[in-house]
């Protein structure tokens, strides 16, 4: 007994302990989400220049250089999303992704300020403007300062920078002030504004020096500003945009070009061997400085060959749950889908541009990837239906949506994939039979369909305390239902089943063994629960039920969306999920409503069948006597209940 006290204190003292860390994580994040506010402040006297200037001095040409400097900053900001956004759709750059890895949240965390490099930037330009009042009067265009720029870039920005970069790859400097920047182990379009002020220094110089010989020449102009900073940010995003751009006969057609571009492939080899490819935009200098890594030009073309891909050994087959969370993706902003989605305002503002994405892939698209991750060498691979949740229930959208999830099984039968699982409405049972549609259609599938709701019945059943001794169950007549009062009846626990259905309740009941059937109860009202503090809501709940259970009263669910808290005097469980197992490698995407690592648990029934390496399809109704099975084979895999 004393043993065993011990080892409880110290599972306690460790689950304490990762709620400490997690709670961390969530200081530290609202903490970043607070600066990174604070900082825009920053820019407040140029906000407030510009409407001084439009109120009170008419908007003249020569008072709106704080416009044309907030401009240039929304421009700049929006070169760093685009990229991030076309680097990230891997239904489109998956064949030319450079390294294979994921970007996890570790990353995203660390690069989460990559814009502060446009804040001093911003500033010193404000500077230059006020201190040179002959700058506010610069032309529109001016040819000559074009051609001026580019040779003072080529002839003094680019050898400054490569011989700055070559000495920040020294040993005190690179561990004081590069380590930073090299710290993302994959590099993105963020990338690129990552760094330590001195670094973000010498950028600048390498940014501003053209600018400055062109204006004291007198060949400067607003257009040459803008094109030339823009242009900096547009290539130094390519560079670290993780997806090869230029095809494989580029080398070998121009041969010449290769030494005054930076591929992309050229610039992360950088990055994974360090020792070499220093320059800025120009390989030239590399070559000339004896560091141009050999493996160069032949890796640029073996990856946009496009042929080095990556099959997946599962699938989780999602689809989308509204139009607002249809923007809770990595390709739209890297930071909201890296946290549990929440509906903000900003989020709002983009509602109709999502809505006409809706309708485009109504109409044209298919069955797409959209994120991956690793687990223990074996890639996984979210891919979504182009459907969103309400499409499901319209009649005639039904064989349309069939005949994607029927075409994405097929796809990954003939690719190889092990286990697919259907997230969701895509194992409707009015939809598909909750995938025995599919596994009856082609017997002879390789691949393992699975719905995991076995899984998402052991999370929910595995919630609920030992010693109750009642619950109320919404959606009783429900696949997970059914199996959730079967198991409970068992356990000789009385289950309060909802439905209309006597015909449907008599036949769960009569799967019950003989000497269990008392403890399954059909009630056809709310009323009835008035005195059960355990509610499992398979059905969608509103305030006026909600105020029929009894004070204190824990909602467990299994309903998506979830229900709405309404009451103060209860407590609510979020949906069935769980924690996927620590050594998860390249996780950056938050799964809908839940937290960091954490998959609903159909999707982690899914990762247990594959890790498991079960040989049968899980479609169908639940098999009540293997729930304990598969919950003991998720813990021996290191998931975790969430």
């Amino acid at each position: 007994m004393e043993t065993e006290g011990k080892e409880d204190k110290e599972k306690k003292k460790k689950t304490d302990e990762g709620g400490e860390r997690e709670r961390g994580r969530d200081v530290s994040h609202g903490t970043a989400c607070f600066r990174e506010l604070l900082q825009y402040l920053l820019y407040g006297p140029l906000v407030a220049k510009a409407i001084y200037s439009r109120a009170w001095e008419g908007g003249k040409e020569d008072e709106l250089w704080c416009l044309h400097l907030l401009f240039l900053f929304v421009l700049r900001g929006l070169i760093h999303q685009l990229w991030w956004s076309f680097s990230s759709m891997l239904f489109l750059t998956r064949k030319r992704r450079i390294v294979k890895e994921g970007i996890n949240f570790k990353q995203i965390e660390r690069e989460w300020d990559w814009d502060n490099f446009l804040i001093p930037q911003i500033l010193i330009g404000a500077m230059g403007f006020c201190l040179f009042p002959s700058l506010r009067a610069l032309p529109p265009w001016d040819l000559k300062g074009f051609f001026i720029a580019l040779l003072l870039h080529v002839g003094i920005s680019e050898p400054l920078y490569y011989l700055a970069h070559r000495a920040f790859h020294s040993g005190e400097l690179f561990r004081h002030y590069h380590s930073l920047h090299h710290s993302s182990p994959v590099p993105s379009p963020f990338t690129a504004g990552h760094g330590t002020p001195l670094e973000h220094i010498v950028l600048s110089l390498a940014m501003g020096l053209p600018l400055i010989g062109a204006n004291v020449i007198g060949a400067g102009s607003m257009g040459l500003l803008y094109l030339h900073v823009l242009l900096f940010d547009f290539l130094r995003c390519m560079a670290h945009s993780n997806v090869e751009v230029f095809g494989n006969g580029f080398s070998e057609t121009f041969p010449f070009l290769r030494y005054l571009i930076c591929t992309p492939t050229y610039h992360s080899l950088h990055h994974t061997e360090m020792g070499s490819n220093y320059c800025l935009f120009m390989p030239l200098f590399d070559a000339l400085g004896g560091t141009l890594n050999a493996k160069s030009w032949p890796l640029q073309k073996e990856i946009s060959s496009g042929k080095n891909i990556q099959v997946p050994e599962f699938v989780f087959l999602a689809h989308v749950v509204d139009v607002v969370s249809s923007l809770h993706v990595p390709f739209v902003f890297r930071s909201f889908s890296s946290v549990p989605f929440r509906v903000i305002p900003f989020i709002l503002f983009c509602w109709p541009g999502a809505f006409l994405v809706m309708l485009a892939m109504w109409a044209w698209s298919k069955t797409f990837l959209l994120s991956f991750y690793n687990l223990r060498g074996r890639l996984h691979q979210y891919w979504v239906v182009p459907r969103h949740g309400f499409q499901y229930f319209l009649p005639f959208a039904k064989d349309g949506i069939n005949d994607q999830i029927e075409k994405a099984i097929m796809r990954a039968d003939s690719m190889g994939v092990k286990v697919l699982s259907l997230a969701a409405l895509n194992k409707n049972e009015a939809l598909n039979g909750g995938g025995t549609l599919f596994v009856n259609k082609h017997p002879s599938l390789k691949v393992r369909v699975v719905h995991g709701n076995t899984l998402t019945a052991a999370v929910i059943l595995n919630e609920i305390p030992r010693d109750v001794k009642e619950v109320f169950l919404t959606g009783a007549t429900s696949k997970l239902g059914r199996a959730i009062a079967l198991y409970l009846c068992r356990k000789k626990v009385r289950v309060l089943m909802l439905t209309l259905s006597t015909e449907r309740f008599q036949k769960i009941q009569k799967e019950a063994p003989a000497d269990c059937q008392q403890y399954l109860v059909q009630v056809t009202k709310y009323e009835a629960a008035q005195n059960c503090k355990t509610w499992i809501v398979g059905k969608w709940i509103t305030l006026s039920e909600q105020r029929l259970a009894p004070s204190g009263t824990h909602f467990h669910q299994f309903v998506v969306p979830p229900i709405i808290g309404f009451r103060f005097d209860c407590t609510y469980g979020k949906l069935a999920a769980m924690r996927l197992p620590p050594d998860v490698q390249g996780l950056g995407m938050c799964e809908y409503t839940l937290d960091r690592g954490v998959v609903h648990a159909c999707h982690a029934g899914g990762v247990v069948h594959f890790l498991e390496g079960w040989t049968h399809h899980e479609v169908g109704a639940i098999d009540v006597d293997r729930v304990d099975i598969v919950w003991r084979a998720a813990l021996k895999n290191g998931l975790r209940p969430a």
